[in-house]
C-alpha cells in the first residue's frame, strides 16, 4: 500500500508535495504532507486496512510514522504487549509507534510483514527501515543540511534529468537487473538494501545495520516425514491467514506452477466465499501458456476464475508503460504479463496474493540441482550465465559485482548457498521490484505468503533432501500439495514459464535495429555493430528484449519522452 516521500533535518513543503505527487500512482485515495519538526513528511495512500481513520503521518506515543506495506503480526503485538487501550486509531502501523516508545530500535525486530518508513521518534532520532527480504521499496538521498527519502527513485528527479551510472546499464543487460545500491549518479541517491536500519542524521549522513532476511535454526534432522509435512501445512495456512488481513477486496494471481496453487489452496481452505483469481495466457503460435493448468486447479478449488490474455497488441501497447513504471528496471518479460494482470484486476480487487518467494525457499531452480551435481554429470555453480556479446567488456564487470553481493554466510549448505545468493540479488531486485511497481501503477497491493519470516525460517531450516530429491526440487511443498490439491499435478513436468516476445519483435527487428542502436544509453555501453547484429542476425533473438527495453528506458527516464513518444523513437509507428 501507499507510496511515502520526505526530507529530514529541512522542512520544505513544497519540495515534498512535489516528491509526492511523483507517487501519486501509488496511493490513490489521497495525499497528505505534514511539518514535523525539522522534517517534513508525505504518504500517498492506498487505504487497506481502517480505511476512515488509517491516514498518515501517523503521530502516537510522541513519535510519527510514515509507512508503505502492511505489517501483518499488528494484531498480535496489541496483544502481546497490552496495547488495545491507547491505539486511536486500527491502522496496522499505530503500535509500532507505542513499541518504540517503550524500547527503541528493538522494536523494529518484532515486525512480521512487508514493509519500508520512516519514524520520527520522541527520542529526537529518526529511522528510515526496510522489511528483510526488500518487499517494499525504499530509496534516500543524501543533500547539503539533509537527507531525503522516497519509495521510488522518480521523486528525487522531479525538475532535472535523470543519471545512470555505466555500471548499472551494464548490469541491467546482462543480469537483467541492477545489483548496485546506486543506480543514478551522482552516487548520493542509493537504495536502502533489503533489511537495512538507518539512522538519518540531520545533517544528511546516515548510520545503519543490515538484518539478514532469514533466521537461520538449526537444521531439522529430528521429525519424521509426516511431522514436517504437518508442520508446513500449520505454517503455511498462518502465513496466508495473517496476508489476508484487509479490509478491502483480495484476491490471488494463479499461474500454473506450484506456488501459486499452494496459494490458493490455503486462500480456499480460509474463506467461505469462492476467491477471485486471475490468470494470463499468451495469444502465440507455440507460446507457453497456464491457463489449462490454472483452470484445473480453479475448478478443484471452486475459485472464482478470471482468464486474461495476451497478445501482440498488447506488448507494443505495454512495453513502453512498464518501462515508465520500472523506474527502478528489470528486464524481465514477466513484467509485461503482471502488468496486464494488474489492469484487468483494478476494481476487482485491491490487494493481491502472489506465489514469489517459493523458488528460493523450497528450491525449486534447476540450477540448484545442477549446482548439487558433479562437474562431469554436468554440475555447474547456480550463478547468472551471462550472455551480452554486444557489452562492451561482455558482461564480466556485472558477474563480479554479482559474486560481490551474492557471497553467503559460513556455516551454509552448498544448497543454502545457492538460495541465499538469489535471495539477496534476484529476489529483491527483479522478482519483487517487478510486482511493486506493476502492481502499484494500477493501485493495487501485492502480498507474498511465502516471504514471511515464519515460513522462511521452517523453509530454511529444512534437510535438502526434503527441498531436492532426485529430478524434483521444491519436494515437500510438491509432496504437501500432491495431498492437498491434487489437480495442480505437482508430480507432472512443467515448461518454464516464457512470454514470446521473441516472436512479436522478430517481424520489425530490422526496423529496430538502427533505431535501438542509435539510442544514446544503447551506444554508451555497447558495442553498436554487436547491437545491430542482434536484431538482423539469428542466434540472437533472446538479447531482443532486454535491448529493446533499455532503449525505451533510457527514453523515458533519461531522455524525457513520454511512453508513447520512446515507443515512437524506437521501434516507429506500431
Amino acid at each position: 500500500m501507499c507510496g511515502i516521500a520526505g526530507l529530514i533535518g529541512t522542512a520544505d513543503h513544497a519540495r515534498v508535495e512535489a516528491m509526492i505527487a511523483a507517487l501519486a500512482h501509488r496511493g490513490p485515495d489521497g495525499i497528505r504532507v505534514e511539518d514535523v519538526g525539522d522534517a517534513t513528511l508525505a504518504h500517498a495512500r492506498l487505504s487497506i486496512i481502517d480505511l476512515e481513520h488509517g491516514w498518515q503521518p501517523l503521530h502516537a506515543a510522541g513519535s510519527t510514522v510514515v509507512g508503505n506495506g502492511e505489517i501483518y503480526n499488528y494484531l498480535e503485538l496489541i496483544e502481546e504487549f497490552g496495547l488495545k487501550d491507547k491505539l486511536a486509531t486500527g491502522s496496522d502501523f499505530e503500535p509500532l509507534l507505542h513499541l518504540y516508545a517503550m524500547e527503541g530500535e528493538r522494536a523494529f525486530d518484532r515486525l512480521r510483514g512487508m514493509y519500508a518508513f520512516c519514524l520520527v521518534g520522541h527520542d529526537g532520532r529518526t529511522w528510515l527501515v526496510r522489511d528483510p527480504f526488500g518487499i517494499k521499496p525504499l530509496y534516500m538521498q543524501s543533500m547539503v543540511h539533509g537527507l531525503a527519502f522516497a519509495s521510488e527513485p522518480r521523486s528525487f528527479t522531479v525538475g532535472r534529468q535523470r543519471e545512470v551510472t555505466p555500471a548499472a546499464a551494464k548490469d541491467l543487460l546482462a543480469l537483467g537487473y541492477v545489483t548496485l545500491p546506486d543506480f543514478d549518479a551522482p552516487l548520493e541517491e542509493m537504495r536502502i538494501m533489503p533489511g537495512m536500519v538507518v539512522e538519518a542524521f540531520r545533517n544528511g549522513g546516515a548510520g545503519g545495520l543490515s538484518r539478514p532476511p532469514i533466521h537461520f535454526p538449526p537444521a531439522k534432522t529430528e521429525g519424521t516425514e509426516e511431522q514436517l509435512l504437518a508442520d508446513l501445512d500449520a505454517v503455511l495456512e498462518d502465513s496466508v491467514r495473517v496476508h489476508q488481513r484487509s479490509d478491502v477486496p483480495y484476491g490471488l494471481f494463479l499461474s500454473g506452477g506450484i506456488d501459486s496453487a499452494a496459494i490458493a489452496t490455503l486462500m480456499s481452505r480460509l474463506n467461505e466465499r469462492p476467491v477471485t483469481a486471475f490468470t494470463c495466457g499468451f495469444d502465440a503460435p507455440g507460446a507457453s501458456d497456464e491457463r489449462a493448468a490454472a483452470e484445473k486447479v480453479a475448478r478443484a478449488l471452486d475459485l472464482d476464475w478470471r482468464e486474461i490474455s495476451f497478445g501482440e497488441e498488447d506488448f507494443w501497447r505495454i512495453a513502453p508503460q512498464v518501462a515508465w513504471a520500472l523506474d527502478d528496471p528489470t528486464t524481465d518479460y514477466a513484467t509485461l504479463p503482471t502488468y496486464k494482470l494488474a489492469e484487468a484486476a483494478k476494481g476487482t480487487l485491491t490487494v493481491v496474493l502472489t506465489g514469489e518467494g517459493g523458488d528460493e525457499l523450497f528450491a525449486g531452480y534447476g540450477r540448484y540441482r545442477r549446482a548439487l551435481r558433479p562437474a562431469l554429470l554436468g554440475g555447474r555453480p547456480a550463478e547468472p550465465q551471462i550472455d551480452a556479446p554486444f557489452l562492451k567488456d561482455g558482461g564480466a564487470g556485472a558477474l563480479e559485482r554479482w559474486r560481490t553481493m551474492a557471497k553467503a554466510p559460513e556455516g551454509l549448505t552448498l544448497l543454502q548457498q545457492a538460495q541465499w545468493a538469489d535471495i539477496v540479488t534476484w529476489l529483491p531486485n527483479d522478482l519483487l521490484l517487478k510486482l511493486d511497481r506493476c502492481l502499484m501503477a494500477h493501485g493495487l497491493e501485492g502480498r507474498t505468503p511465502f516471504l514471511d519470516r515464519e515460513v522462511a525460517a521452517f523453509a530454511f531450516g529444512l534437510p535438502d533432501r526434503m527441498k531436492i530429491r532426485g529430478r524434483y526440487g521444491k519436494w515437500i511443498l510438491r509432496k504437501w500439495l500432491e495431498r492437498h490439491c491434487p489437480a495442480a499435478e505437482p508430480w507432472a513436468k512443467k515448461r518454464g514459464f516464457t512470454v514470446p516476445v521473441a516472436d512479436w519483435i522478430g517481424p520489425r527487428a530490422a526496423d529496430l535495429a538502427p533505431r535501438i542502436a542509435a539510442v544514446q544509453g544503447i551506444a554508451e555501453v555497447c558495442d553498436t555493430d554487436a547491437v545491430r547484429a542482434v536484431f538482423e542476425r539469428p542466434g540472437q533473438e533472446h538479447n531482443r528484449w532486454p535491448l529493446m527495453f533499455y532503449a525505451l528506458w533510457w527514453t523515458i527516464h533519461v531522455g524525457g519522452a513520454s511512453p508513447a513518444e520512446a515507443m515512437e523513437a524506437v521501434a516507429g509507428r506500431v
